[in-house]
């Protein structure tokens, strides 16, 4: 498994000036948090493909700023609306493939939002993943709390209806957070899963970099290569959950020695 960070665990630097940090860490495989519609721009994006490139790194994925607004932009009620943000999504996914990146990161919609049946938001997200065979790069729905695709069921409905129209992001501290076991968050994802978020924890503090905590590492590897995972590891982290940058270097050798 390849394993890198996500620039948002610097959020709110710069992405670029995150990006330049992690590289001189050592980091060489990234998530982009994407922040503002510039970032989006041709010019914006080959600058990073050029900074990571002059490292021999690489990039797994991107992470719209636009998540919070996603119950309304694609999953909402108003078909006008959706249509633009269809056309708007895009552009993140051609802006991922354009560093190399496979996958676009999708929240979602909170639970008990909107009017769409369960039926309804798997049809949205099909149709934004067959967009992404003209872009070269695909959505993949994340678990996050308090959203309809934190719930295992949901998830498993979800790949069973899509069935290859569809790609999951796993993220542990999301599962701690809604009280869901990762065992049974990966196993509804199945052979769908694509992509790792990673942190570690302790009683009271779900969100911890990796080796700062009690998470069982290796254990939590067992699982991803007994469902047949070969993708990426990202570990992602919130800026308050850490103090300096030597921390994350830290972390970055506790990943690598469990996972590389």
């Amino acid at each position: 498994m390849e394993t890198g960070i996500s620039s948002a665990c610097l959020y709110p630097w710069e992405t670029e000036r995150a990006l330049q940090t992690l590289l001189d860490l050592g980091f060489r495989r990234f998530e982009v948090f994407l922040n503002c519609w510039e970032e989006m721009c041709p010019p914006f994006l080959s600058r990073l493909r050029a900074l990571g490139d002059a490292y021999g790194a690489s990039f797994s994925s991107v992470h719209p700023f636009t998540s919070a607004m996603e119950s309304n932009l694609l999953f909402g009620d108003y078909p006008r609306r959706t249509r633009e943000a269809f056309g708007f999504y895009r552009r993140y996914l051609a802006a991922a493939a354009s560093l190399g990146a496979k996958y676009v990161v999708i929240h979602g919609q909170p639970l008990g939002h909107g009017a769409l049946s369960d039926e309804g938001y798997w049809e949205r997200f099909g149709e934004l993943y067959r967009l992404g065979r003209e872009e070269g790069a695909w959505p993949a729905q994340e678990n996050v709390r308090n959203l309809r695709a934190s719930d295992p069921a949901f998830l498993r409905g979800m790949r069973q209806h899509l069935g290859e129209d569809c790609a999951f992001v796993l993220d542990v501290k999301q599962c701690r957070m809604m009280g869901h076991p990762v065992e049974e968050v990966t196993k509804a994802m199945g052979s769908r899963l694509v992509h790792v978020h990673l942190s570690d924890c302790r009683a009271g503090e779900p969100c911890l970099l990796p080796g700062a905590g009690e998470f069982d590492l290796a254990g939590f590897r067992a699982l991803l290569e007994a469902q047949g995972y070969q993708g990426s590891v990202i570990t992602e982290v919130y800026r308050r959950n850490f103090g300096g940058l030597q921390e994350l270097s830290a972390a970055k050798q506790a990943v690598e020695q469990v996972f590389a």
